[in-house]
């Protein structure tokens, strides 16, 4: 049997509010109160790069750039993107689409979903496929039920198609 010639990821993350920064998704900042994490928290960005890394059958987000390793403390996630697709880049990967969903109470975030896709295509960079890239970001509500009904964090997850780069 021939090497897979496409491949899907799944990406999930979680992060609680009470993080001292402002609040970050897809690389756009938003009115609330900042989620804690060692980078920026900003778990948009989490889940597309471990959607990424899943589907390229390389090491998981928290393994490749690790939480207590300095280099990535406080640094914008989308710049985490912008590594993962340079190494899908070198393992020969190009990005078909990105789906993500973002489950939060608030902010609405429908008014920025157009500036977060734009902000993770152009962190994609080499690595799109073409320049119809796929990116969608669609927010849900908890409707007050369990921790993000309860504001209490925001939970996501992604799933990414890639496809071998043609020589």
């Amino acid at each position: 049997m021939g090497a897979a010639r496409m491949r899907v990821g799944l990406g999930y993350d979680v992060h609680p509010f009470g993080g001292a920064g402002p609040l970050i998704l897809g690389g756009v900042e938003l009115p609330g109160p900042g989620l804690a994490g060692h980078s920026d928290a900003d778990v948009v960005a989490h889940v597309a790069a471990d959607a990424l890394l899943g589907a390229a059958g390389l090491p998981d987000l928290g393994t490749l750039l690790p939480a207590d390793d300095d280099q990535w403390r406080g640094v914008r996630s989308i710049e985490l993107v912008r590594a993962v697709a340079a190494r899908l880049v070198e393992s020969g990967w190009r990005v078909v689409n990105i789906d993500v969903v973002v489950a939060i109470e608030e902010p609405r975030l429908g008014p920025h979903v157009a500036a977060m896709c734009a902000n993770l295509v152009d962190a994609l960079g080499e690595s799109r496929a073409d320049d119809e890239l796929m990116v969608s970001v669609k927010p849900k509500r908890g409707e007050g039920v369990g921790f993000v009904g309860r504001r209490e964090g925001i939970e996501a997850w992604a799933v990414a198609l890639i496809e071998r780069a043609t020589q």
